[in-house]
């Protein structure tokens, strides 16, 4: 943060930010002045969580974290200058609960004194009355049908509990939630979250190919927290597949240090992660068959997908890549140098899916749409002219006038489900 004398032209730095790797600068930024005391509040990762600090504008001094500790700042929605208040959405703060449910809170900025508005153990989105001083707290989890309360914003107390949802009806279907299910990653202490979601017409006597979902774009953690159908996921299962989703090191949500893994190196993705959490799952699960595994994604996620056949080809069987960013040199500047940096160095291309299109294993299938307007679809023909030279065998759809991610249209996902069927079963499908 610069100031700048309106007179002279003289500059000098209010707030210095600095990492040896990187700052999410699009996904954890706050700038507030309180110009009456001449102090901001600024939002940092500089002690290893995302957290709020309130900085002196004369001197660039920390004059007093607000928040702290082994949980994360998700972002600010309002700051009460008069009260001296901060209303902020967390994640973590209980660690009692999965540490991406968003919680709804407020903190004083003298005494960091925290009020958690929204308890329950879920996701939660809050709505406040006219005045102010009630607001219905919304929440739920995946296998936990929405709860509405009614609550006190002075204090956060419980005044009434409004509706529960009631899902007897949809499960008489035969419909049920995904299931949660937590294992340690790469180092051995630390919860890697994921679902799993089983077919409708589920067999625990049977054994099931296994298909990832990924998208391991670090701008964010994408396993769904709140509660809904998951009907994409499950029309996929209920082709006779186990679907799991998981978010791996590297994403975003938990700490810095989860975080910098990404850091010149997006062809991790956290597998090593989602591998170890795979196996433990299926340590309790024999139904979940882990020799043959699948995986797929979109733009980022493509480039997730189609990596885990060049770097992790023992494990991955089957891959769908939809329009990836394969490789980060030629991909949006803000996004890519976010996490892997400037100036290019020897990283780039050690993440490259063009680069590294000859360490192919397992059975491909890359989508491409003529006029994606958000990936370059030369990035994934670069893939092609690779995997030519290379002389692997791969299936290609590309969709005149399609867009991004054109694997999600009804001719895209009937090509995609059709590929598992035949990669992992080894039937044509609706052959029987």
């Amino acid at each position: 943060v610069i100031a700048v004398d309106a007179t002279t032209g003289a500059t000098r730095a209010m707030v210095d930010e600095r990492s040896p790797t990187f700052i999410h600068y699009s996904g954890k930024f706050f700038l507030e002045f309180l110009d009456d005391r001449r102090e901001l509040i600024w939002m940092s990762e500089r002690d290893g969580w995302c957290h709020l600090y309130l900085i002196d504008q004369e001197t660039g001094r920390v004059k007093r974290q607000i928040t702290k500790g082994e949980w994360v700042v998700q972002g600010v929605d309002r700051v009460d200058a008069a009260k001296r208040q901060i209303w902020f959405r967390a994640g973590g703060l209980d660690p009692k609960q999965e540490p991406y449910y968003t919680h709804s809170c407020r903190v004083d900025i003298d005494t960091g004194k925290i009020v958690d508005l929204t308890p329950g153990d879920g996701t939660h989105s809050i709505e406040y009355s006219p005045d102010g001083r009630f607001y219905i707290d919304r929440y739920s989890r995946v296998d936990l049908p929405p709860v509405h309360e009614l609550r006190r914003t002075e204090d956060g107390a419980l005044l009434c509990k409004l509706e529960e949802a009631d899902a007897t009806e949809l499960l008489a279907t035969g419909w049920r939630p995904p299931e949660r299910f937590v294992a340690k990653g790469r180092d051995g202490k630390t919860d890697i979250y994921g679902i799993i979601i089983r077919p409708i017409s589920f067999d625990p006597t049977r054994r099931y190919p296994v298909i990832e979902s990924i998208y391991a774009g670090p701008h964010g953690f994408h396993v769904p927290k709140a509660w809904g159908l998951f009907t994409g996921q499950l029309e996929l299962a209920e082709l006779g597949f186990v679907v799991v989703q998981i978010d791996g090191m590297g994403t975003s949500g938990r700490s810095k240090a989860f975080h910098d893994v990404c850091w010149r190196n997006l062809k991790d993705a956290g597998f090593p992660d989602r591998i170890l959490w795979m196996k433990a799952a299926a340590e309790t699960r024999p139904w979940m068959d882990l020799s043959r595994v699948g995986i797929f994604g979109g733009s980022a996620g493509g480039q997730n997908a189609m990596g885990a056949l060049l770097f992790h080809g023992d494990f991955y069987k089957a891959a769908v890549a939809d329009c990836g960013c394969h490789d980060n040199r030629m991909d949006k500047i803000w996004w890519n140098e976010q996490w892997m940096g400037y100036p290019i160095g020897p990283w780039y291309a050690e993440s490259s899916n063009a680069v590294n299109a000859h360490l192919l294993q397992g059975k491909l299938l890359l989508i491409l749409g003529e006029l994606d307007t958000n990936v370059d679809p030369s990035s994934t023909l670069q893939v092609v002219d690779a995997l030519n030279r290379a002389g692997k065998d791969y299936e290609f759809l590309f969709v005149p006038g399609g867009g991004h991610c054109p694997g999600g249209s009804p001719y895209g996902l009937r090509r995609q489900r059709d590929f598992f069927v035949r990669s992992l079963y080894g039937v044509e499908p609706r052959s029987r």
